[in-house]
């Protein structure tokens, strides 16, 4: 685990060491925490970003033009 030191507002520290206390952790641990969660959503996002990219196309036109809108309120 590697210690590291951070720079905020002293807004942001007030509200990080209130949020902490409401936890019932420290400012360190919250901190991790959430940067943690943002590293797993973030990996989760680009998964499912490249699996998008990459599936394979099934309704991608025979090369006739798609049909207008008013053809399709019919």
């Amino acid at each position: 685990m590697k210690n590291v030191t951070v720079s905020m507002e002293d807004s942001v520290a007030e509200w990080a060491r209130l949020e902490a206390a409401r936890r019932n952790t420290s400012v360190s641990r919250l901190v991790g925490e959430m940067l943690a969660e943002k590293m797993r959503h973030d990996d989760a996002y680009e998964r499912a970003l490249q699996d998008w990219v990459h599936r394979e196309r099934t309704w991608a036109s025979d090369g006739a033009a798609y049909p207008q809108r008013s053809e399709l309120a019919k």
